[in-house]
């Protein structure tokens, strides 16, 4: 749901503005930082400092930039991705509201679905070997990085669905 919400909302901010959409999930971080220790840190999956450094500076900014994002598929960065110039900055993904980060955005929406929805939406994406990794291991990093910074309460939005379409 996120994903497509904010592709949905780049779309209706386009126009003549331009609207530029950043995944955290192109921030995830590498192999070679994932320490215990790191990844026993709420929210410490992502790669913070790389987002600090080629996202934030530009987020006010109507020019254009660019960054590289981390592919889970080749644990690797891939090729440059260009953020056209525009009014609009749109940050999408679950871990994008860490303190660290600062307070750079102007309004914050938090998407919430029931557990089955969100299974039934993952294995649609994932398939079955990819929920059990999302089930054993990456829901209980999310839940706690959302407990720890109480990510939901921070809101602005909250979008409530029971609805299990995928």
């Amino acid at each position: 749901g996120k994903t497509t919400a904010g592709k949905a909302l780049a779309s209706i901010l386009g126009g003549t503005n331009g609207a530029g959409l950043i995944h955290m999930d192109e921030f995830f971080l590498p192999p070679s930082l994932r320490t215990a220790e790191r990844l026993q840190t709420p929210g410490g999956n992502v790669h913070h400092e790389r987002f600090l450094e080629e996202v934030i500076p530009h987020l006010n900014k109507r020019e254009g930039f660019s960054y590289r994002p981390f592919s889970c598929q080749t644990m690797a960065l891939g090729p440059e991705k260009v953020v056209s110039p525009g009014l609009w900055r749109i940050v999408e993904g679950a871990y994008s509201c860490h303190p660290v980060l600062g307070d750079y955005m102007d309004f914050r929406v938090f998407f919430e679905v029931s557990r089955s929805t969100q299974k039934a939406r993952l294995l649609q994406r994932e398939g079955e070997s990819g929920l059990a990794a999302f089930l054993e291991r990456w829901l209980p990093m999310e839940e706690a990085y959302f407990s720890a910074f109480q990510t939901p309460q921070k809101a602005h939005l909250r979008i409530v669905s029971d609805a299990n379409e995928v």
